[in-house]
């Protein structure tokens, strides 16, 4: 494609060079660049794409888009815009012809439940045989075959060719979570979506946007500007409340509330699942999903509410919902024949380890509730004294121990935690180590207890300072020591 075709109705300043040169990729990586690049110098937040520009002419990119002028080479092209990020989003869109346009796409934005409503809407559409593609924090689903992930919603030329392949492989529709780094980063222009869904807001990102207000603003984006053509939102939520109030004419309402135009009542929880009668478009229907927990059944309500936005019948919604696959690492239970149970889940924020924790205690009812958590270094501070405060209050034993310390001492994040437990009924412990954390929590635990490893989740690793990370899975942990536990002489079963 011609390059004034890919940048056309672009914030375009200058062009310094043909305008008329041929393009046959993109990159941002001057890594990527080849004869026939078009790369973008996207200003980071640890390194300038304009530094890199050389790197990439070097290797032959054939034009660049800057936000300044640069000293290249005076044979290639040099395109000046406002913002290299949304340039780069609305190329991508045209060198991929478009696809979102052949795809129908649900886009699941909030704080929590994200990737759980995102894995039940696929699990619909797939029970309606309609094709579906995943993108998300766990799994990545093209047209049918798993791939790896790295980022929950991928730079917008990796995006718009992962859409490009789900069209081509036979995906007719696509569940994916959208991040407010994504939306306020331009990652999602020019994404066709059919249904956007909002789960909740609660604190989380502080450490990337100015403050909740700026959060909200980012994630109010997937439904502004007509860029979703419908949205499916939880109103239990106060700052959903406030989105269904301004986007009143594109909404229906999910939740519990009385006012939701999709609610749910009569509300069951045992270990196995959850129960409740689902109300809405003059219709009372019995529903089931195998998650535990007030929040599960949020995220099912969102996953119907998108579907029907994507006219699947109310019915069909909720009868596929019934058998739906648990989530990876979302109250993901770990079972090797002990007498308690032990649930990994990727609880890492003030409202979802709260939520988690209810959860559990509805289905410990004779037994202790026993956490093990801790939160992740060179991320909002603030939220952990609060999370501490909510686990002393919540548990009857609260192990406090290491997430992803990345860059910060474990110790000190850990202090940090403790000062917000000095209130609440919950027996202390603090254990950096998260191996030996887990390991004490499930020595520790009795008949009928209820062990929940938080935080981590899916995650298969741990990162440590200067980007060092070492393979580990709490799943895999606690079912090692499991193992350990019920082989050793005179154990517990």
């Amino acid at each position: 494609m011609e390059l004034r075709e890919l940048l056309a109705g672009t914030d375009v300043v200058e062009v310094s060079g043909d305008p008329a040169t041929e393009i046959t990729s993109l990159a941002y990586d001057s890594r990527q660049a080849s004869v026939g690049t078009l790369f973008f110098c996207i200003p980071g937040f640890t390194a300038d794409g304009h530094q890199f520009a050389p790197y990439a002419v070097q290797a032959g990119a054939t034009a660049v888009v800057v936000e300044r002028p640069l000293d290249l080479d005076p044979r290639v092209v040099q395109v000046q815009v406002g913002d290299a990020r949304a340039a780069m989003a609305h190329a991508a869109v045209r060198l991929a012809g478009d696809p979102t346009d052949e795809l129908r796409v649900a886009g699941v934005t909030g704080t929590n439940g994200k990737t759980t409503t995102a894995f039940l809407i696929r699990h619909i559409l797939e029970r309606q045989v309609i094709q579906t593609g995943l993108l998300g924090t766990v799994k990545r689903t093209v047209g049918g075959v798993s791939e790896p992930v790295e980022r929950t919603t991928p730079e917008a030329i990796e995006l718009q060719q992962t859409f490009r392949r789900m069209v081509d492989g036979g995906d007719r529709a696509c569940a994916m979570e959208v991040s407010s780094h994504a939306l306020s980063l331009n990652r999602v222009d020019g994404i066709r979506f059919a249904v956007g869904a909002f789960t909740n807001l609660t604190q989380d990102h502080l450490d990337f946007h100015h403050d909740m207000e700026d959060y909200f603003l980012a994630k109010r984006r997937l439904f502004a500007g007509d860029r979703s053509e419908c949205a499916v939102i939880n109103i239990d939520d106060p700052y959903g409340d406030k989105l269904a109030a301004e986007f009143e004419a594109l909404t229906f309402s999910a939740g519990g509330d009385p006012r939701a135009d999709l609610r749910a009542v009569d509300l069951s929880f045992d270990a196995a699942g959850s129960r409740f009668t689902c109300v809405g478009f003059d219709s009372e229907i019995a529903a089931s999903v195998p998650l535990p927990g007030r929040f599960n059944v949020e995220n099912a309500l969102c996953a119907i509410g998108v579907a029907i936005g994507l006219d699947v019948e109310l019915g069909d919604a909720i009868a596929a919902i019934a058998d739906a696959d648990r989530v990876p690492g979302r109250f993901e239970p770990v079972d090797e024949g002990q007498s308690f149970s032990v649930l990994v889940d990727y609880a890492h924020t003030p409202d979802s380890l709260e939520n988690v924790l209810v959860s559990a205690r509805q289905i410990t009812p004779d037994g202790r509730l026993i956490c093990v958590f801790g939160c992740g270094g060179d991320r909002d501070r603030d939220k952990r004294p609060q999370m501490g405060a909510i686990a002393a209050r919540l548990a009857d034993v609260a192990v406090v121990t290491s997430d992803n310390p990345r860059s910060e001492d474990p110790a000190a994040i850990v202090a940090e935690i403790r000062e917000g437990m000095n209130e609440g009924g919950a027996e202390v412990e603090v254990e950096v180590d998260r191996e030996a954390a887990i390991a004490f929590a499930l020595s520790h635990a009795q008949a009928g207890d209820t062990v929940v490893i938080a935080g981590k989740g899916h995650e298969q690793g741990q990162e440590f300072e200067h980007g060092r990370k070492i393979p580990f899975d709490d799943r895999e942990v606690a079912r090692a020591q499991l193992q350990a536990l019920l082989s050793a002489p005179g154990a517990r079963t």
